[in-house]
């Protein structure tokens, strides 16, 4: 029990800590404080992913993956989206360029240089465009907290009552009690938001945007949960006591962001 509250005391110190940083920067660095701290996070998170990569052999150029990355969130920072598809359009054109320089390097090599900058950095900078919609603090602020509200409520209760398993085959302790509960919390928190803040977004906009975040925090935990089982490690990595690695702790974020992102804008946010 005491070595249960211990490792409890530890994940949530790591997650104060992260989430106190992410505020921070959201509340008092602007547009380009909060870009400095998600590059600095996608490019940790993208060093774990290409070092589980390479235990199947893989020899990614984390030069220029890691470049994009770093460079995604400023790059969304400054010109939005068109900035950011840029970065992503050099980056493929980098990968390509330096698969057809060195004969060694094979197609999964490059495929993996791609994938790995986009599925971090890419997707991890929506949320910088998040930030710059329309009430876009409250936005960025929603769409953080609805993520925190969902890995606590979906934690909680499936610890407690968690009797049917959602995915055993890759991640056994997810139940579907606990996808139900983490929904709930993520419908709460956008609604709450919306009570608080005057968001430019309805009620029914609001459920809509709660109930497909949820879908793709459980997704993107999932996605990672394969991922490792594939690599056949336990955690993405050691940087985070309590969490594992950047990785383990940002893959729902990772999907909810840029999902939050692309809903928002088809509701008109601008």
């Amino acid at each position: 029990m005491a070595g249960s509250l211990k490792d409890l005391g530890v994940r949530a110190a790591s997650a104060l800590a992260l989430g106190v940083t992410m505020l921070g920067a959201l509340f008092f660095g602007g547009t380009w404080g909060l870009a400095a701290v998600m590059s600095v996070i996608a490019v940790l998170a993208c060093v774990e992913f290409f070092a589980m990569s390479r235990r199947e052999r893989r020899t990614p150029n984390e030069l220029v993956a890691l470049s994009a990355v770093a460079l995604m969130p400023f790059a969304a920072a400054r010109y939005g989206a068109t900035g950011l598809t840029a970065v992503v359009g050099a980056l493929v054109i980098s990968a390509f360029f330096w698969h057809v320089l060195i004969r060694q390097i094979r197609l999964i090599d490059t495929a993996v240089t791609v994938f790995g900058a986009v599925y971090v950095g890419f997707t991890l900078s929506h949320l910088i465009l998040i930030r710059q919609m329309e009430a876009g603090m409250f936005l960025a602020l929603a769409t953080i907290a609805s993520v925190w509200a969902n890995d606590v409520f979906a934690y909680l209760v499936g610890s407690a009552i968690g009797k049917h398993p959602l995915a055993p085959r890759i991640s056994p302790k997810k139940s579907w009690e606990g996808l139900v509960a983490g929904t709930i919390g993520t419908v709460a928190m956008w609604l709450l938001a919306g009570s608080l803040f005057d968001l430019p977004v309805g009620w029914g906009a609001l459920v809509a945007i709660g109930l497909l975040a949820s879908v793709a925090a459980v997704i993107g935990d999932l996605a990672e949960s394969r991922i490792k089982r594939e690599m056949r490690v336990k955690d993405s990595g050691t940087l985070l006591p309590g969490h594992g690695g950047f990785l383990d702790r940002f893959d729902s974020f990772i999907m909810v962001a840029i999902v939050t992102y692309y809903v928002l804008f088809l509701v008109g946010v601008r």
